[in-house]
């Protein structure tokens, strides 16, 4: 069976599964005589993402947000686990499967500056993961781009212009008609709006709002901004040190959030846009991550946390309907107004 002759996802059989995923990164060795320390950036995620349906991911800096993306993306081969599309184990297959595959799914990049050769037209930016797949008539691809660029708010005449003469929000459209020009299923996002300015995320927010719309497309949305995981978002999953520590509806998160850390996160919203500490707290996560500790990893940062959290790491399990945390105290963190279940 090739690519093409896939059966498409239905409800039972989801468009991407995600099963325990696992990845270690080795540090550079400190001492000739000791083992070389190594980074857990992901510790047995499992998450599924149905036809149509968008998964926001969230969390602090170093909590494996952008390990994860890379990981659906088969940019990289975890330690362990699968990430299979429509059924088939991105891992598993040869380099020209892999290939074809990736008309299936595509990724937009957090910096639409940095994503976009400035020395490459509009045209050849966009057609390039078309190209990529094989050969195809020129009038065809470009007859193809102006289309794309069409549908992302832009113009035919475009195609000729260099990504210095675009405003940032305009280079993110140019990358999301990069990742539409092949016509994927699903679309990753890695912090798609966060180098624009407010009034433009919106905009960028809006259009993918409306291509999903139209086209039917699965988004993997990765932030720190709950707002806009909010906006796009199905299903919301909060990771904290590598692990899926919440999982749920985005009305249930925010309503009667079940775990001390996206609770913390909701009432640092206010503090973040000010510039809080959430690049110091993510320094702090990493450092947790290559540590090996047992117990809840956020216990030290937890005011509910006894020696049962320190000793005896919390499951992922049930609070809800379609509503999942991974906390000892999840029924009791529920029960608190946001502001007194924050960690210390």
């Amino acid at each position: 069976m090739t690519i093409s002759d896939q059966p498409p996802a239905t409800p039972a059989t989801p468009l991407l599964e995600v099963r325990d995923l696992v990845q270690r990164y080795t540090l550079p060795r400190e001492n000739l005589f000791k083992p070389a320390a190594q980074v857990h950036a992901l510790n047995g995620v499992t998450a599924q993402v149905s036809a149509g349906k968008s998964l926001g991911v969230v969390g602090e800096s170093g909590s494996g947000k952008s390990t994860f993306a890379r990981l659906v993306m088969a940019l990289e081969r975890p330690s362990s686990g699968s990430v299979s599309l429509m059924g088939r184990d991105l891992n598993q297959m040869r380099s020209d499967e892999l290939r074809r595959a990736r008309r299936d799914f595509q990724m937009v990049f957090q910096d639409p500056y940095g994503s976009l050769d400035p020395r490459q037209t509009i045209a050849r930016i966009v057609a390039e993961p078309l190209t990529a797949l094989g050969r195809i008539d020129r009038a065809a691809l470009r007859e193809r781009v102006a289309a794309v660029l069409r549908q992302v708010g832009l113009r035919d005449a475009d195609m000729d212009k260099f990504p210095h003469e675009f405003s940032g929000g305009q280079r993110q459209r140019i990358a999301i008609a990069r990742a539409l020009i092949t016509q994927p299923k699903l679309i990753v996002a890695d912090e798609p709006v966060s180098a624009l300015d407010v009034s433009v995320q919106a905009q960028v927010l809006n259009l993918m709002q409306d291509l999903q719309d139209q086209f039917g497309l699965s988004y993997i949305l990765i932030s720190h901004d709950l707002a806009v995981v909010d906006l796009l978002c199905d299903e919301i999953a909060v990771m904290y040190l590598g692990r899926i520590v919440e999982q749920g509806r985005p009305e249930d998160l925010f309503a009667r959030g079940a775990h001390p850390y996206t609770r913390a996160l909701l009432d640092a919203v206010p503090r973040a846009r000010a510039g809080g500490g959430r690049r110091r707290r993510g320094a702090q996560a990493i450092a947790s991550q290559s540590s090996g500790a047992t117990g809840c990893p956020y216990a030290s940062r937890c005011a509910m946390a006894d020696q049962h959290c320190r000793e005896t790491a919390p499951a992922l399990r049930s609070v809800g309907p379609a509503h999942l945390a991974a906390c000892h105290f999840a029924e009791a963190v529920m029960a608190l107004p946001p502001a007194a279940a924050e960690g210390g």
